[in-house]
């Protein structure tokens, strides 16, 4: 059976591992910091809808605490942010054969690796350091601000997975059928598209709004200011000629779950940005996110001022420590012109 690291145990990664070693699925959660001790010593506690379990897992705070095997898939699921470090961190870790001492190659060379990551750039980022790089597009509701447990909102399905090779090919297949059988037993749906990145354009639309709801928190509602940063996102993509899934095909494939509250949390939770905003982690992946729409604009002499302001409004924030809510919606609307 293939053997699944971790590389950030946060929200999706430890969400992921902690219901795969629920079903008996074997597991690495790669944490750090108060995480990582809580894990370590009490396990990893997975709330639910539905359950709240705690599994003990392997927890490791860096490549050299493990032994790898040519049966392990590295699954990197930090933000998009940190996908360099961490992807040169694992690249030219020794690999065994199982049951074998000596090493016969490396992890760049031996091991997929699969990017659980938000936006479209951390699978170019990764081709740089390994030789079998798969994209994810993750669809999963999920929360981690306490150490040593994550909320997955997700029912009755937990999460929403596409997984492809990249680039997009053929290639890989023993990895995506294990993929897609492990990670179903733990409540997980599986889709293999052949180019899996249309998909990831498609949550990149999804992940525009990211930012305002970080900086805005309960202070007021931008969904209009989220909409015209949507509207400029997808203008920008279609004078680039890059190809997104569709609002309808996207709907669709999303009706397997509902996000639904877990006991003893509030209805509405925040996504990844406002997350990083409240763990006050000093870093915000919005340059990978509205950001990337900017790049793209750039690229292709057009000018995206909307998702460019809020990229700087969102970096500066998370430098300062900045709490959601510390801005209200309409004096972002003033500082962003709109």
């Amino acid at each position: 059976m293939r053997r699944y690291i971790f590389i950030g145990a946060g929200a999706v990664g430890g969400g992921i591992a902690g219901s795969l070693a629920d079903a008996g699925v074997p597991v690495v959660a790669v944490a750090r910091g108060e995480h990582a001790r809580v894990i370590q010593a009490s396990g990893l506690r997975v709330r639910t809808p539905d359950r709240d379990f705690t599994v003990q897992v392997l927890c490791a705070t860096s490549p050299t605490a493990l032994t790898l095997t040519t049966d392990d898939v590295l699954v990197l699921a930090t933000k998009t942010q940190h996908a360099e470090d961490a992807l040169r961190a694992w690249a030219d870790v020794p690999v065994t054969r199982t049951g074998a001492t000596d090493p016969v190659g490396v992890a760049r060379q031996m091991l997929p690796i699969l990017m659980c990551t938000n936006g479209v750039t951390a699978e170019h980022i990764a081709l740089r350091d390994f030789d079998r790089v798969f994209g994810v597009c993750v669809w999963m509701p999920a929360v981690h601000l306490v150490p040593g447990e994550v909320i997955v909102r997700g029912s009755p399905l937990r999460g929403l997975f596409h997984v492809g090779a990249f680039p997009a090919g053929d290639a890989g297949e023993d990895v995506l059928d294990a993929v897609e059988r492990d990670w179903a037993s733990a409540g997980f749906e599986v889709h293999r598209p052949r180019d899996v990145m249309p998909w990831k354009y498609r949550k990149l639309i999804s992940n525009i709004g990211n930012a305002f709801q970080a900086l805005v928190g309960a202070n007021g509602s931008p969904s209009s200011l989220i909409r015209a940063a949507v509207t400029e996102a997808r203008e920008v993509l279609d004078a680039a000629d890059i190809e997104v899934t569709s609002d309808e095909v996207e709907a669709l494939a999303r009706t397997s779950f509902t996000v639904l509250p877990v006991p003893g949390e509030p209805a509405e939770l925040g996504g990844s940005s406002w997350q990083s905003l409240v763990r006050g982690s000093g870093s915000i992946e919005t340059d990978f996110l509205n950001g990337e729409i900017a790049r793209i604009a750039q690229s292709v002499v057009a000018a995206a001022p909307i998702n460019a302001a809020i990229t700087s409004l969102a970096r500066q924030a998370a430098a300062s420590g900045a709490r959601p809510g510390d801005v209200s919606a309409a004096e972002l609307a003033e500082r962003l012109g709109l």
